[in-house]
């Protein structure tokens, strides 16, 4: 596996009086400034002839020298499960995420989780944060479907991240409500944070984080509305929130809504993720079609309303 035998850099300051982990992290590009600042303070870092501090002020000139170990295992096992790969390079892997998958091992299910399922699928790992691990990026909830992107390494874990939080990936989902918006396209922009009397759940609540979400109604099928979300926020639980507070909760969204006679979980598909390789800058755009579960309850709803309408 790539990395194995650790990696070895040879910096030279440009920037008098410039601190030390600053440098690394702006040096070395798969060193994020706290991955820097822990292996100096393992005495991995050299300047000159000594070790330094974190917070050492380069001279310019000055050599750094750099051994990054191999990235350390973790106390997870991989897992081989059926998985659908829709790209991967050296740099990342966009997987279609089924429902009823976590994506990450937690008091409940400690296996079968997403990341178990990288480990094993994954053989060109780098480590991130100097563990040999898959860097999650973005997440799903459990009973979510779609497509997700995770990073291989630092470097590519933390472009990704600033994708993200300047708002450059685009992403797109499916979600079935009931009930019908009171505009058929829209922004809601409303601060969501855990719930006052339930820690399970978010709310809307004024001191919340910004959030917002746009959405566009494509189809109304009787009391149910099939419309497109795109977060322009990564709120836990957004979409779900957001559209209950239209009165429009996802149809099978036991948390938010109700349960549903046509499907075992909530209708929200992650169907469309855009964002620039890091490799390259090539920006790309990825599909997942609506999985059999969501297509069928949606097939079983509108031959319903036609029965309806003929009655």
């Amino acid at each position: 596996m790539p990395g194995d035998r650790g990696q070895s850099l040879r910096l030279t300051a440009d920037r008098p009086g410039e601190r030390l982990d600053v440098f690394l992290a702006r040096a070395a590009p798969q060193l994020s400034r706290s991955r820097a600042q822990k292996l100096i303070e393992g005495g991995f870092v050299s300047v000159g002839e000594g070790r330094a501090r974190p917070s050492r002020l380069l001279e310019r000139g000055e050599v750094v020298r750099v051994t990054i170990p191999p990235p350390e295992a973790i106390d997870l096992a991989p897992e081989a499960m059926p998985l659908t790969v829709i790209y991967e390079d050296a740099d990342l892997i966009v997987v279609d995420k089924p429902a009823g998958v976590a994506v990450h091992p937690a008091p409940g299910h400690p296996s079968g989780t997403l990341v178990n399922a990288l480990l094993a699928l994954c053989t060109d790992l780098s480590g991130i944060g100097g563990e040999l691990r898959p860097g999650i990026v973005h997440r799903l909830d459990k009973d979510t479907s779609g497509l997700m992107v995770v990073a291989k390494n630092d470097s590519a874990h933390r472009n990704l991240a600033r994708q993200l939080k300047e708002r450059q990936v685009e992403k797109t989902y499916l979600a079935l409500v009931e009930g019908r918006p009171a505009k058929p396209q829209g922004t809601i922009e409303a601060p969501i944070a855990r719930h006052p009397q339930s820690r399970q759940r978010m709310a809307i609540e004024p001191g919340g984080r910004e959030s917002r979400t746009d959405y566009r109604v494509l189809e109304t099928i009787d009391s149910y509305s099939l419309v497109e979300a795109k977060p322009l926020t990564g709120r836990t639980h957004q979409i779900r929130v957001h559209l209950a507070s239209l009165g429009c909760p996802i149809t099978g969204d036991t948390r938010y809504g109700k349960r549903s006679p046509y499907l075992e979980r909530q209708f929200l598909h992650a169907q469309r993720l855009a964002f620039a390789l890091p490799s390259t800058g090539e920006r790309r755009e990825f599909e997942s079609p609506l999985p059999a579960d969501l297509s069928e309850a949606l097939e079983s709803i509108r031959r319903d309303a036609v029965k309806r309408r003929r009655a």
